[in-house]
């Protein structure tokens, strides 16, 4: 019995002196872990500020088969979130600051715990260099859980090692799976379409179709303008020296408009024209490569290039429709110069024209004889 007493009484000891050293620990704490991800920062950035893709990474998420997992309207950039109900853990994670290209700002709530995160990227030798930095302030029940599984920087520091080797593996394939295919030459019918045009380095011409096809879109909702197929692109020129393209992205409508006088939003009509089509399944990163080969095929196939552009991509199936880039489909439009049939002139031929056969003059007088009168 004093046994019992004297264990009942250490574990009491025990219990207080863990309280005690917990509550005297530093509650506000700094975690932070980076990871080389082989792949280029453009891509990094775009993948992880889509919470449609965290699923794939999030090892919290990739861990536990049975979470539960909602997504708003609004997955990327500004005002985007997420939240997710699972066996171990409930939360949420919401944008608050987006710099392109560079750093996303988040709050995030785990368990009714709220810290802030922000992950930058940066281009390094190897691909992009990825740095996951979580700050915040421990609840005394967190603070126990920390002690018991090796302090909180263990705790997060090990979900943010596995979510970034998860997120490399996930971009290494979504980045390397892709094929080209030459279709042979097509008749594009013509089409009707709101565009803007503008002037832009090759590198940020994502980033300006992402701002400038939902103003299209916005445009057609709120004039009841029919759609007719999926967002395309003319590129008027396209410098790979300079990396520079005059370009003009726009949406194909059902009818002709006229848009009103100092309007941002212009409409127009691309004629019919024959064209080499290539199509690119895979990440838009695989774009230039697409281009040259068909360039590469319409050489060997003495395939003559009309210059009146450079090029038109369709977006058949883009981000909005599939996040995993493996899936996205391009399409790519050359135009060519038709083929002139060459059609062999003969000279008319020679005609003649039959003579006048002549009838011998009658005698009057023989005549005369011959008749009865």
């Amino acid at each position: 019995m004093r046994i019992i007493k004297y264990l009942f009484l250490l574990l009491l000891l025990s219990f207080v002196a863990l309280s005690i050293f917990v509550a005297t620990q530093k509650g506000e704490f700094t975690v932070q872990r980076s990871h080389i991800i082989n792949s280029p920062k453009s891509t990094v950035f775009t993948f992880v500020n889509d919470y449609q893709n965290w699923q794939d990474f999030g090892s919290w998420i990739v861990e536990d088969p049975e979470i539960e997992i909602t997504l708003p309207k609004t997955t990327s950039g500004t005002g985007a979130s997420y939240a997710w109900e699972g066996e171990k853990a409930n939360g949420s994670l919401q944008t608050s600051l987006v710099k392109e290209n560079e750093s996303i700002s988040q709050k995030m709530n785990y368990n009714g715990n709220l810290f802030s995160v922000i992950l930058t990227f940066k281009d390094t030798v190897g691909g992009t260099k990825v740095t996951w930095k979580t700050t915040g302030k421990m609840s005394f029940g967190m603070k126990i859980s920390s002690a018991l599984n090796g302090g909180i920087d263990n705790v997060i520091g090990t979900v943010q090692e596995k979510s970034l080797a998860n997120l490399d593996k996930t971009l290494v394939y979504e980045m390397n799976t892709h094929k080209i295919e030459i279709k042979g030459i097509v008749k594009k019918s013509e089409t009707f379409y709101l565009y803007q045009t503008f002037t832009s380095k090759i590198s940020n011409i994502t980033k300006n179709a992402r701002i400038v096809v939902p103003k299209l879109l916005l445009f057609c909702e709120q004039n009841n303008i029919e759609l007719n197929g999926k967002p395309f692109t003319i590129y008027h020129t396209y410098d790979l020296n300079k990396s520079v393209s005059r370009l003009s992205i726009c949406i194909p409508i059902k009818k002709q408009i006229l848009t009103s006088a100092g309007s941002d939003i212009l409409s127009d009509k691309l004629e019919s024209f024959e064209a080499l089509k290539t199509t690119l399944t895979g990440d838009y990163f695989h774009i230039k490569k697409a281009l040259n080969k068909a360039t590469e095929y319409s050489k060997t196939n003495k395939i003559s290039i009309d210059p009146k552009f450079s090029h038109i991509e369709t977006y058949t199936i883009g981000e909005t429709e599939v996040k995993n880039p493996s899936k996205w489909i391009t399409d790519i439009y050359i135009p060519i110069q038709p083929k002139v049939i060459s059609v062999k002139v003969l000279a008319p031929a020679a005609i003649i024209v039959p003579q006048a056969i002549k009838t011998p003059k009658s005698d009057p007088k023989k005549e005369e004889e011959k008749s009865e009168f």
